[in-house]
């Protein structure tokens, strides 16, 4: 989606009502953020859209940048927001092939998450134990749901974005696309100036 370098449109302050709104909706689709909420929107600082080319509308703080929407979508953390609590949103893990795909702007393909280095949720795993779920949680993953790629390897996650098939489905089928449109490291979205 952001495979081209953006330029920032008009940037407009957000109403405080509308503020409440997004603050209530990111909590809303990312419970675990609910905690460093205070930190990520103060309720006393003012929230910016930028309008960014394709209908995407960008909220910033200051200059930086919190979630982005593409028209009536969910809201879907900037990468930089996933980089500074990356425990509070659903992950998954490709192996180190698949990598350069995605940094190039390819759609994820299933087989880079069915690998042996790649890492999907575990449901016989259970939620609490840490060592054996990695992580990547114990519930399946649903097409639809926003979700945070990591890298195997690397220490911080290189992709958000939609998922277009379930992680069930996925290990089933161990083909197809499993994300595209989403939002990269080096993309236009990232590289934007603010």
């Amino acid at each position: 989606m952001f495979k081209k370098d953006l330029t920032p449109g008009a940037k407009s302050k957000v109403k405080s009502s509308a503020q409440r709104a997004i603050r209530a909706k990111a909590i809303e689709t990312y419970p675990r953020l609910e905690p460093y909420m205070d930190e990520i929107m103060p309720k006393k600082e003012q929230i910016d859209l930028v309008k960014v080319p394709d209908r995407v509308s960008l909220y910033v703080l200051g200059s930086t940048p919190l979630f982005w929407q593409h028209m009536d979508d969910p809201l879907i953390p900037h990468l930089s927001l996933v980089h500074k609590y990356p425990q509070c949103f659903d992950r998954i893990r490709i192996d180190r092939g698949a990598i350069r795909f995605v940094l190039s702007g390819a759609a994820l393909m299933v087989p880079g998450l069915t690998s042996p280095g790649g890492r999907l949720p575990d449901p016989s795993v259970k939620e609490d134990d840490k060592e054996a779920n990695d992580g990547y949680g114990g519930k399946e993953l649903q097409a639809g749901d926003i979700v945070v790629v990591e890298a195997e390897g690397k220490e911080n996650a290189c992709l958000v974005g939609v998922l277009k098939m379930s992680t069930k489905d996925m290990k089933e089928k161990k083909k197809g696309v499993g994300l595209e449109n989403g939002h990269y490291l080096g993309d236009g979205l990232w590289n934007l100036s603010l």
